[in-house]
C-alpha cells in the first residue's frame, strides 16, 4: 500500500525499492513466502550482487534506512512513479519519465482531472497519471490484451491505487470508450499503433466544454497521419514534440593555463619551462556532455478540442 501515501515504517504487503546503485534497483513486495518458477511456495529471499536479503526482515524498518545483505549493504526506499518506471516488470515497451513529465504538462492535468489512457501496457504512465489527479480525479485505462489487463489490475490493487483507476479490456479503435464515458473526461491519451482510429471516439468522450488529446508515436509518419485526422475532427492548437534528454557531467579537471608573463619576456630556457609547468596547470570546475546521450523515444502530439458550441458554429459557417 506504499504508493498511496507517504509512510515512515515498512509494513507487510508494501512494495519497496531496494537501491544498490544508480543503475541497480529492484522492486520487492514485502511478504514472507513467494512462488518460485515451479509454483512451489518458498521463503522470500532476494539475491543481489552483494548477497541475499530475507525480505520479511524489512518489516518495522524505516524507509530510507541502510539494510545489511550477506556480502554488503543496500538502501530501502519508498516507491514513487519514477522509481517504479525504472524497476517494473516489462510486459510491453514503456514510456519513461522525461516523456511522462512532458505528457502530463501538455495535457494540463491536475488533482480532480478525469482522464482516459490507452493502452495500459506495463502501467508505467498509469502510476504517474494517478499521482497527478488524485485524490478526487479518476483514470480510465484500456488495453485489448486480457493477460496484461489481469496483471495490471492486480498491481493497482496491490499498490493501493484501485480507488483511483478503472481498468477495462476493450479494443477502443473498434468499440470506443463506452456510453458511460460520453462527454465525461478532461483529457485522452493514446499510445496505440493506429491512434487516428480512436480520435472520433475521443471527441465523444471529451467534455462538451472541450479538452486535450495527446498521442505518443515512435514514427513521424504515425504523428503526421494523426495530425491530419485531428484537423478533420475539429481539433486546434496542434503541436508535436520530441523530448531528447541531454546530460552534463560537472567535475574538476586539470587544465593548462597560459603563462602570459612567460610569453611577455619570451623565456625559452627549458629549465624555466619545467619549473613553470606546475604553475601552468590548474584544477578547474568544468561541465562536459556525457559520452553517450539517450536517443529518440517517440513523438508526443498534443491538440485541443474546442467547446461544443464553437465546433457547431464552425460547421454552420463552413456549410
Amino acid at each position: 500500500m506504499s504508493f498511496r501515501k507517504t509512510k515512515k515504517i515498512i509494513e507487510e504487503g508494501d512494495v519497496v525499492i531496494l537501491y544498490l546503485s544508480p543503475n541497480k534497483m529492484h522492486s520487492l513486495e514485502v511478504k514472507a513466502k513467494i512462488s518460485n518458477k515451479k509454483d512451489e511456495i518458498v521463503d522470500n529471499v532476494f539475491q543481489t550482487t552483494y548477497g541475499a536479503l530475507k525480505v520479511i526482515s524489512l518489516i518495522g524498518q524505516k524507509y530510507g534506512s541502510k539494510v545489511k545483505l550477506t556480502r554488503g549493504w543496500a538502501y530501502v526506499l519508498q516507491p514513487t512513479p519514477e522509481l517504479w518506471t525504472l524497476t517494473l516488470p516489462h510486459r510491453t515497451q514503456i514510456i519513461y519519465s522525461p516523456d511522462i513529465s512532458l505528457i502530463i504538462h501538455l495535457m494540463e492535468l491536475k488533482p480532480g482531472s478525469v482522464i482516459i489512457e490507452t493502452g495500459t501496457g506495463s502501467g508505467s504512465l498509469s502510476h504517474s497519471l494517478i499521482r497527478t489527479i488524485r485524490p478526487n480525479g479518476h483514470l480510465y485505462t484500456f488495453d485489448f490484451h486480457e493477460q496484461r489487463v489481469f496483471i495490471a489490475s492486480a498491481e493497482f490493487e496491490r499498490h493501493g491505487l484501485s480507488n483511483y483507476v478503472t481498468l477495462r479490456k476493450r479494443d477502443i479503435c473498434l468499440e470506443g470508450f463506452g456510453e458511460d464515458l460520453k462527454h465525461k473526461v478532461d483529457a485522452v491519451f493514446l499510445d496505440l499503433p493506429h491512434p487516428w482510429l480512436a480520435i472520433e471516439h475521443a471527441t465523444i468522450a471529451l467534455k462538451e466544454k472541450g479538452g486535450k488529446l495527446c498521442s505518443f508515436s515512435p514514427c513521424i509518419e504515425q504523428a503526421q497521419r494523426t495530425c491530419a485526422k485531428l484537423i478533420c475532427e475539429g481539433f486546434i492548437e496542434l503541436n508535436t514534440y520530441e523530448c531528447l534528454q541531454r546530460e552534463m557531467n560537472v567535475q574538476y579537471r586539470s587544465l593548462s593555463v597560459l603563462d602570459l608573463e612567460c610569453l611577455k619576456y619570451k623565456h625559452t630556457n627549458e629549465d624555466m619551462a619545467r619549473k613553470n609547468k606546475k604553475k601552468q596547470e590548474e584544477k578547474l570546475l568544468t561541465a562536459i556532455h556525457t559520452e553517450s546521450l539517450p536517443g529518440h523515444t517517440g513523438f508526443v502530439t498534443i491538440a485541443t478540442l474546442p467547446p461544443c458550441y464553437a465546433r457547431k458554429q464552425e460547421k454552420r459557417e463552413s456549410s
